[in-house]
């Protein structure tokens, strides 16, 4: 009987016309592995992109035409890995068992470190020479008899990997460790056979203990970080409630709901789409895209979004995206790409631990013949060998660069930042320019009502009332301005003037000021302020003006000059008017500035400077600043911005404040500094050890505490790179 294998249901069909799956990739532990992976997938025919997340331990597949994905798994088997379509589900049900097997190996492996090293102590220490043989070898087998089957089981990721590794011709990172854990156990059965003086048991158990807390230790970190996407994955409900007919509901998967299909949502649910309020008024929890923690008042015309939490009222809303094409889908996407992106610094550290396993390998075994011509004996060389082995694991340097960039990929999002691109934190870190649009990233993407102070109540709540039947954006405003809930009935729409009704028995109008006679009274508010737009009332005789604006970010004063502090420069390009670009320019402080400019001359302006030496950083939300984005050294883009802003941008802000923008640039400047810093570590380390290891000064013992220690030394140091509240104001 033949078996197929179908994986059609986990494949996506993207825009571009490529396809694209997620496989959980089970044994993926270092840099090595990464690169090894994805060599070895990007060699088969039409696969475009083969990228591995360590962080959960994921790789993501595209490719042109039609291939069964399940070529992908057995590739992945030939190269000694276990793989299998990604479910979140699943995926973390195998972490949490992997992470309870590393804790069981680590606490049998410290506990085994403890007793043999109570028994070492007395063999290694000047007493030794007051020992009787037989005193010695009782101690050397006692350590034996806890050491090897210890070892046995506390080293099984170590030797299951290494072994997967061999089986397939190829070598890991494991590999050197395996062997040089068997041959120290090796050699110690043997030396205690023979009656020998020294045995080295004791460094083969605590090498096993160093590297299990160290793996133990990156693992948990790693799930931290992956919890922030986590969290995002719990904001996604499965199922909604769609209204099959006025009065029928019915429970169905959210990835059978469609544009235009009416959802009810209950007080205390999360809204599984994106959509407008159509109906209902409740209090809604949006602080994931907003920033803001209050809760926000939901009516008719409001827009949520998935992962929104309903507080109070019952809504219904009309779906505009649902499943993948929602904003909270959107977000982890970036999140995803975040993780999964490359850095400069990521590529060098995978190129320098894929040169180990055969550098480390040559360096043992010369080493070993050197010390045999030297006129050593065989157990001296082979001790010495294997102190080089144990000593030049180069997992201080496969940690040195993903940690940080993993630990400041969740910080950074965790201040509302998402990364877009692998060097977004090595390019924005060195900026000294930026360049701001201004409608929509300087200011709020919507308009807000401005006079209503001074238009009566009833006229106001009128307004209010007819412009929720227009879904033109100064309407909204002043719908918005007024808390307008319920609207007029009989409501007509004239295109391209505005809306009218008979209240009262009187024809109300509000739309232009032409189409209400109010211009003479909309033009002298017009001239105080060239920024306004203004939306006109008549009702019988009386005729009012509603001034309507887009107002500066809440705190764009506070960042120019946070940014200035920094030792940036600030300049504005921006397509408006002049009259609106030099009054956003004053308000702010900023000297530098130029209106009505095009996507060319903004492309134009990036290249003067970067001609010049200057590292620029745009910071737009148009289609028109899509092609300035991609020029900047480095750019960024507010949620709210167009999706080919969002796609082009290095990194993506969330919410109305513009104090992202600071938080990316002190992020970024960290984790460079600590990036640089573990490669500096791992480099001196192993500068240092390995000509020590090799003139045969170091012990196994010895090697296995050096190393260990040094890639808990780097991940620790990893984890600076989350707080930069010294350098925040």
């Amino acid at each position: 009987m033949h078996a197929t294998r179908d994986f059609s249901h986990f494949i996506r069909h993207l825009d571009s016309g490529l396809s694209r799956i997620d496989l959980a990739v089970e044994g993926v532990s270092c840099a090595g592995c990464m690169a090894k992976i994805e060599r070895g997938l990007s060699a088969i025919p039409d696969v475009t992109l083969a990228r591995v997340n360590l962080t959960d331990r994921r790789v993501a597949l595209e490719w042109a035409g039609t291939m069964n994905p399940a070529r992908f798994i057995d590739r992945l088997a030939e190269l000694g890995y276990k793989a299998y379509p990604f479910e979140t589900v699943r995926a973390e049900a195998v972490e949490t068992a992997q992470s309870k097997f590393l804790l069981r190996c680590l606490g049998v492996a410290a506990f085994a470190t403890m007793n043999v090293m109570m028994l070492s102590v007395p063999v290694w220490s000047g007493s030794v020479g007051d020992m009787m043989p037989e005193q010695r070898d009782f101690f050397h087998w006692l350590s034996a008899i806890i050491a090897l089957p210890a070892a046995a089981y506390a080293g099984q990721p170590f030797f299951i990997s290494a072994f997967r590794a061999l089986r397939v011709r190829t070598t890991n990172m494991d590999v050197p460790i395996s062997i040089g854990v068997i041959t120290a156990l090796s050699m110690s059965v043997v030396e205690t056979i023979h009656h020998a003086e020294h045995a080295y048991f004791d460094a083969a158990i605590m090498l096993l203990t160093f590297l299990l807390f160290g793996r133990y230790l990156d693992q948990n970190m790693r799930r931290r970080t992956r919890a922030v996407a986590g969290n995002l994955a719990a904001l996604k409900a499965e199922t909604a409630t769609r209204f099959v007919s006025d009065i029928e509901i019915s429970d169905v998967p959210v990835a059978a709901l469609l544009p235009g299909d009416v959802v009810l949502l209950r007080p205390g649910e999360r809204c599984a789409v994106d959509g407008t309020v159509i109906d209902g008024h409740s209090e809604i929890d949006q602080s994931l895209i907003t920033g803001e923690t209050l809760y926000a008042p939901a009516e008719r015309g409001t827009a949520v979004y998935a992962g929104t939490m309903n507080i109070s009222g019952t809504l219904r809303i009309r779906v505009s995206a649902a499943s993948e094409g929602t904003l909270l889908a959107e977000i982890t996407r970036l999140l995803d790409h975040a993780l999964q992106a490359r850095s400069r610094y990521v590529m060098l550290a995978d190129r320098a631990s894929r040169l180990y396993a055969p550098v480390v390998h040559a360096t043992a075994l010369l080493t070993m013949i050197g010390w045999v011509l030297a006129g050593a004996g065989w157990h001296d060389a082979i001790v010495t060998a294997v102190a080089v082995l144990i000593i030049t694991c180069p997992c201080a340097l496969g940690l040195a660069i993903p940690t940080v960039q993993t630990v400041a990929a969740g910080a950074m999002f965790r201040a509302g930042v998402l990364l877009n691109s692998g060097d977004a934190i090595e390019r924005t870190s060195v900026v000294d320019h930026n360049i701001f649009d201004k409608t929509g990233t300087l200011t709020t993407p919507d308009l807000e009502l401005t006079n209503a102070a001074n238009i009566p109540a009833d006229i106001l709540d009128l307004a209010g009332r007819l412009a929720l039947a227009s879904h033109h954006p100064v309407a909204a405003a002043v719908a918005r301005g007024a808390n307008a809930r319920l609207p007029l009935d009989g409501v007509e729409e004239v295109a391209g003037q505005g809306v009218r009704a008979v209240v009262d028995g009187v024809e109300a109008r509000l739309g232009r000021p032409s189409f209400c006679d109010a211009d003479q009274i909309a033009n002298t508010i017009l001239a105080s302020d060239p920024e306004m737009s203004a939306v006109a009332l008549r009702h019988g005789d009386a005729r009012y003006v509603f001034a309507v604006r887009q107002r500066l970010r809440p705190d764009a004063a506070a960042v120019m000059l946070a940014l200035r502090r920094r030792g940036i420069t600030l300049e504005i390009l921006s397509g408006d008017r002049e009259t609106a670009v030099r009054a956003a320019a004053a308000s702010l402080d900023i000297a530098d500035w130029r209106a009505g400019v095009t996507p060319a001359d903004k492309i134009a302006r990036i290249g003067e400077l970067k001609s010049r030496g200057v590292r620029v950083m745009m910071v737009g939300d148009g289609l028109n600043d899509a092609p300035a984005l991609a020029a900047a050294h480095a750019s960024m883009s507010p949620i709210s911005a167009a999706h080919l802003s969002q796609a082009t941008a290095d990194l993506v802000f969330l919410g109305k404040p513009l104090a992202p923008v600071v938080a990316a640039v002190d992020y970024s400047r960290k984790a460079l500094r600590v990036m640089r810093q573990n490669l500096w570590l791992a480099v001196i380390y192993n500068a240092l050890a390995v000509p020590i290891a090799i003139s045969g000064y170091v012990t196994p013992l010895i090697a296995a505490a050096a190393m260990s220690g040094s890639s808990i030394l780097v991940m620790l140091n990893a984890l600076r790179a989350r707080r930069v509240a010294g350098e925040r104001s």
